[in-house]
C-alpha cells in the first residue's frame, strides 16, 4: 500500500506542475511557495523548543486559532511553527503574528517528511481537523512526538473504517490524542481500537465568540447599514448569487453585502456582473456607500466582522459540494439561510432543528422566508436560537488546554 500512496504523491506532484502550465494561480503559488523550504528550514535557530501547528487551509486556521494562542498564552517559552498545505491559508495568513515560523508543509514523502521533522524538531505537533499525512506521522511517531488531532470528526463512509483501510488506520495510530467534535467520532474510532479520545467539542465556536466580542469594526460598513435591512451573503458561488440577485427587485429596503468565496480578478468581475452598480469595498468611502445598495467584499478576511452589520445572512455552497461556515453569522444573533446542501454539516442540521435558519431552494422561497421574518416575535426567537447554540458549545479550547501531556 506504501507503494501506491507514493504513487499518489508523485501524481499529486505532477497535476500541480500541469496545473501551474496552465496558469492556475493556486497551483503556481502552491509551488513557488515550496521552492526554498529546505532554505528556510536550515536556517531556524539549533537550541529552540518548538511546537508545531498544521492546518490544511484558511478554514483549519480559524478552528485551530484559538487553541494556538492559548498554548502560546501558556508556553511562552516555546516557539510555534505553522504550517499550511493550501495557498488560501498560507498566503493570507503568511504574516500572522501569532507564530514564530510559518511555511507551506513540503508534500509527503519518505525524504521531505523527514528531512521537515528533524529541522523543526517539535516537542508536541497539532493538525487541525483532518489533513493526515503517512510520512509525517510516521516520523514523528519514530522519534515520540506527542500528536494531537484538534476538533477532529469522523463518519463511518471514510477509508479509515472500511474493510480495506490498514493503510490508514496505521496514521491514525500515530496520534497520541484525539480531540473530538462528536460521540459518533469516538465510538467509530472506539470500534477499530483506538480509545485515546476526548469529547472536546469544535474550537470554531471559540473562534467565533472571538471575533465577535472583538473591536475589528469595519465604519464603511456600520455606514452602509445604518439606513436599511442588509442581508450578508458569504462564501457565494455563482448558483448563490443568481439567487441573491432576484431579491433586489423584489426587497426596495434590502441592502446586500455579498463576499463570494473566490476573490480572483475575474470571479470578481463575475460577482460583478450579478450585481450591476455593486461597490466594490476595496474602492469604497463614506460617500458611495451612502448610495450603494450592493457592497462586494473583494478580498479575503473581512467577511467574519462584516456579518456584524446584517439582519439576516446567507451562507454559500449549498447549491454545490456543501455549505460554509455559518457559524461565523450565528454568532451575532440572526437567522441564517442556506442552500439545499447542507445534511453533512451538523451545526446546520442542528440550527434548521432549533428553528435559528432556514433551508431554501429558489429565490422565491428566500423572498418568503425574509418577509416571514417582519412578525418581531418570530425573528427574535430565530435571532435567539442562533446566538444561544454557539454560547452553548464553546468552551473546546479550555479542555483540551487542560488535558495537553
Amino acid at each position: 500500500m506504501t507503494f501506491l500512496y507514493r504513487l499518489f504523491l508523485a501524481f499529486y506532484r505532477a497535476g500541480i506542475h500541469l496545473s501551474s502550465i496552465f496558469g492556475n494561480d493556486k497551483a503556481t503559488l502552491w509551488l513557488k511557495g515550496r521552492r526554498d523550504i529546505n532554505k528556510k528550514l536550515n536556517a531556524l535557530p539549533p537550541g529552540e523548543l518548538r511546537a508545531w501547528f498544521h492546518c490544511a487551509s484558511l478554514g483549519e486556521f480559524e478552528q485551530g486559532r484559538p487553541v494556538l494562542e492559548a498554548y502560546r498564552k501558556k508556553y511562552p517559552g516555546i516557539k510555534l511553527v505553522l504550517t499550511f498545505f493550501s495557498p488560501s491559508g498560507y498566503e493570507v495568513r503568511k504574516n500572522y503574528a501569532g507564530a514564530d515560523y510559518i511555511f507551506y508543509l513540503p508534500l509527503d514523502g519518505s525524504s521531505s517528511s523527514r528531512r521537515f521533522i528533524h529541522a523543526v524538531n517539535p516537542q508536541a505537533a497539532f493538525f487541525v481537523k483532518y489533513d493526515f499525512w503517512y510520512y509525517y506521522l510516521h516520523y514523528l511517531r519514530q522519534r515520540a512526538v506527542p500528536v494531537y488531532i484538534i476538533s477532529a470528526a469522523f463518519r463511518p463512509g471514510q477509508a479509515f473504517f472500511k474493510w480495506y483501510g490498514g493503510f490508514f488506520r496505521k496514521m491514525l495510530r500515530c496520534v497520541t490524542r484525539f480531540y473530538l467534535q462528536d460521540e459518533n467520532s469516538g465510538k467509530l474510532l472506539s470500534n477499530i481500537g483506538l480509545t485515546n479520545h476526548v469529547l472536546s467539542g469544535d474550537t470554531r465556536f471559540d473562534r467565533v465568540k472571538q471575533v465577535a466580542s472583538g473591536t475589528d469594526g469595519q465604519p464603511l460598513l456600520a455606514e452602509f447599514a445604518s439606513q436599511a435591512e442588509v442581508l450578508v451573503a458569504g462564501s457565494t458561488w455563482p448558483e448563490d448569487e443568481k439567487l441573491i440577485a432576484a431579491l433586489l427587485p423584489a426587497m426596495e429596503n434590502l441592502k446586500l453585502i455579498i463576499a463570494p468565496h473566490e476573490v480572483s480578478e475575474d470571479r470578481i468581475r463575475e460577482v460583478v456582473r450579478s450585481f450591476p452598480g455593486a461597490l466594490l469595498f476595496s474602492q469604497a468611502n463614506t460617500a458611495s456607500v451612502k448610495q450603494a445598495r450592493v457592497i462586494i467584499l473583494d478580498s479575503i478576511g473581512k467577511l467574519s466582522a462584516a456579518y456584524r452589520y446584517g439582519r439576516f445572512a446567507f451562507i454559500g455552497g449549498g447549491f454545490g459540494k456543501g455549505i460554509h461556515n455559518i457559524l461565523e453569522a450565528a454568532v451575532y444573533g440572526q437567522p441564517v439561510f442556506f442552500g439545499p446542501h447542507f445534511q453533512k454539516f451538523r451545526e446546520a442540521v442542528d440550527l434548521l432543528r432549533l428553528q435559528g435558519a432556514v433551508t431554501v431552494s429558489s429565490s422565491g422561497q428566500l423572498i418568503d422566508r425574509i418577509g416571514d421574518y417582519k412578525d418581531a416575535s418570530k425573528y427574535a426567537m430565530a435571532a435567539e436560537a442562533s446566538a444561544s447554540y454557539v454560547s452553548g458549545r464553546a468552551g473546546a479550547t479550555e479542555k483540551i488546554l487542560a488535558t495537553l501531556e
